[in-house]
């Protein structure tokens, strides 16, 4: 049919009184049909012949996603705005009209709109509530994208009342009360009851949370069983058994990271793709983060044999061209954490999955077969924590020694710190200071005449509650100083005023640990069970300072005062630090390459002898439930000093009551 022809049946058809089901379907057949522009007359005109027609702002509605579409945002908005001028009650409106708000950089305008879309009284059905609680994670999710945490959590509260099963919503309550320091971050509510919030939690924020690694892996399993689960028909690009041939060429190895820019696992692994050994293993990088093209991710890019783009495409899509690729050995660079495409490792696009790097902590998924540490982070003892098999380099983590570091370094002055008192330091996210470790500092600054706390800057309330913490144990508000944020080169140079950086537990440093030990900032840690309490110790003890890995919260604060009452012993440890920097492990990426090219050939070898690992996912329910059980808000877990006898009372208890088996993990090691 022309174009003519199809405007002018519609204008007899309206006048006629055609009826909105009628131009709905005309609509679709055109806009379908590559003619989106008369998509939109049918309804201008239609909407013009029924001003007064009672479902008009459906209309509106349909014709606002063909403007949109055409890429008139303006007109688009006009029809929202129109649509809930003449029906107020009508949702979908301010859910549309807030997104093209906030795609024009009216961030205020588009949460004004979904706070009024929330905030309407509206009928209590299915789709009534549907659409408040879609307004509400709309606004949470921009507020934190805004870094407004604390009207973020108002948002997520509200959301959670809503829908106290909304996993998600539950998860970014949690993690949002952690970067705030709300102590107890789990706070339960009328309608959320701690366990309820527990159980929602993000396997990244339970690190946080406690150091309780059995808690972590039951998490970690729920996790993978709630959000990337595939099913038989998903998985269509298999190569879990595909044969591993090298005749002719070497090991294709992938790595898939969202992070792969000016992003700390950037930093980590930048020179890592510069110095792979090319005649040793073909290298892949696929993208999946935001679009970047800053100095590390035009670096990696570089310096990678294959970048590959995966943004744009499906996880079925991006499953195929890795299988297109034929890599052999796929590396999970995110694990648990935002962006991340595990789905895209449960389509099974390689024979080898391995765990490294970007997540501290195990995948709990039947589907990553490795996960790659060192001997301090997981040593045999703790390998039953592991859904994965666990192997070792002499240190897990890579570094940069390319990083650049601003000649100009700001006096104590310029920074807020006292010119001659002592400068402790940690500039962790906020999101890993628990009240436990916060105790310590204040007892550590009680027993320091004239020292202070320099923290990274996070919000100003923030701030202002960490200072009233600080006053309610005793200690001058003011001796808690604030960096701003600043360019990593900047932030590098003003690491020379510290005297030591203090790490936090459970969930400690890692490249804040390394950037420190690179600058010659000893770092004091107490490293627990988990895998992320232990990575800085892990570093500390590459660097060449064995000694500042305590094994107990008084140890920690007993070494903390003693080196802070002694500049003389800060200096030489800082002496030692610069005089190991090109030789110890910890930034020895040569051997680090060649440590984890030989461990890719053995995986390898492993998988062409039959003995690929299977992972070990017995009764990690069992564990879950448990550890979800358990208090952690009063009892600090890394100071149990028998988290397996806890465990094992709680199970007899269990199978006592319910005649369920006592799990093995416990009872037989790890159970492999």
């Amino acid at each position: 049919m022309a174009d003519l022809d199809t405007l002018e049946m519609l204008s007899k058809l309206t006048a006629d009184g055609c009826s909105l089901g009628d131009v709905i379907t005309l609509a679709s057949n055109l806009a379908t049909g590559g003619q989106p522009a008369l998509a939109d007359q049918a309804y201008k005109i239609w909407i013009k012949f029924n001003p007064d027609h009672p479902q008009l702002c459906v209309a509106l509605f349909n014709r606002s996603v063909l403007q949109a579409a055409l890429g008139d945002s303006v007109a688009a908005a006009a029809s929202l705005e129109q649509a809930i001028q003449i029906n107020p009650e009508f949702m979908p409106a301010y859910v549309n009209l807030g997104g093209l708000q906030e795609r024009a950089g009216l961030q205020e305008l588009a949460i004004a709109t979904w706070e009024a879309g929330a905030n309407r009284p509206i009928v209590l059905n299915g789709m009534g509530v549907s659409y408040a609680f879609t307004c509400l994670k709309q606004i949470a999710r921009l507020l934190g994208e805004m870094h407004q945490p604390a009207r973020a959590e108002l948002a997520l509260q509200r959301a959670a009342d809503i829908d106290p099963k909304a996993m998600d919503v539950i998860g970014q309550l949690v993690a949002t009360r952690l970067s705030q320091c709300k102590w107890p971050a789990v706070q339960p509510t009328e309608r959320l009851s701690r366990e309820t919030l527990l159980n929602g939690v993000n396997p990244l924020s339970i690190a946080a949370y406690s150091d309780d690694p059995l808690l972590q892996l039951g998490a970690a399993n729920q996790f993978i069983e709630r959000e990337a689960k595939t099913t038989p028909e998903q998985v269509r690009a298999d190569r879990r058994d595909a044969p591993i041939d090298l005749a002719g060429r070497r090991p294709r190895i992938g790595y898939i990271s969202s992070d792969l820019r000016d992003h700390a696992v950037g930093y980590l692994m930048a020179e890592l793709f510069e110095v792979h050994d090319k005649a040793k293993v073909e290298v892949f990088a696929y993208y999946c983060g935001p679009e970047s093209s800053d100095g590390l991710n035009t670096r990696i890019r570089a310096a990678a044999e294959h970048f590959i783009d995966i943004r744009p495409m499906s996880d079925d899509e991006a499953a195929q061209r890795i299988v297109d690729d034929g890599i052999d050995i796929l590396v999970d660079v995110n694990g648990h954490t935002r962006d991340a495409r595990t789905a895209v490792f449960a389509r099974r696009p390689a024979p080898i999955l391995v765990n490294w790097l970007g997540y501290p902590g195990t995948m709990g998924s039947d589907y990553h077969h490795y996960i790659v540490g060192d001997p301090w982070i997981i040593p045999p003892e703790m390998e039953l924590y592991y859904s994965e098999a666990v192997r070792r380099i002499p240190c897990y983590q890579p570094n940069d020694r390319r990083r650049i570091v601003a000649s100009d370094v700001p006096t104590r002055t310029e920074a807020g710190l006292p010119e001659d008192g002592f400068v402790f330091c940690c500039f962790n996210g906020t999101q890993k200071i628990t009240p436990h470790v916060f105790d310590r500092w204040m007892e550590i600054l009680k027993r320091t005449s004239g020292s202070v706390l320099w923290l990274l800057d996070s919000n100003p309330e923030t701030n202002a509650r960490l200072r009233d913490a600080a006053e309610a144990r005793g200690v001058d508000r003011m001796r808690l100083v604030f960096a701003p944020k600043m360019p990593n080169a900047f932030h590098l140079a003003r690491y020379r005023l510290a005297d030591l950086f203090l790490d936090t537990t459970p969930y400690g440093a890692h490249t804040t640990a390394s950037d420190a030990l690179w600058m010659a900032v000893p770092v004091l840690t107490w490293s627990g069970r988990s895998f992320a309490s232990r990575v800085c110790g892990s570093l500390v003890r590459s660097a060449g300072l064995p000694e500042l890995v305590v094994d107990s919260a008084a140890a920690y604060v007993e070494k903390a005062v003693e080196i802070g009452s002694d500049r003389a012993r800060a200096q030489a440890l800082r002496a030692t630090l610069e005089a190991n920097r090109d030789t110890c492990v910890l930034f020895d990426m040569d051997l680090l390459a060649d440590k984890l090219e030989t461990l890719y050939g053995e995986m390898i070898a492993e998988y062409q002898a039959g003995l690929r690992p299977q992972p070990n996912l017995a009764n990690l329910a069992t564990y879950l439930a448990v550890g979800l059980a358990l208090d952690r808000d009063e009892r600090e877990a890394q100071a149990e000093p028998d988290l397996h006898g806890v465990y094992r009372r709680e199970l007899a208890r269990r199978h006592a009551v319910k005649a369920i088996a006592p799990d093995a993990r416990l009872w037989e090691g790890q159970g492999r």
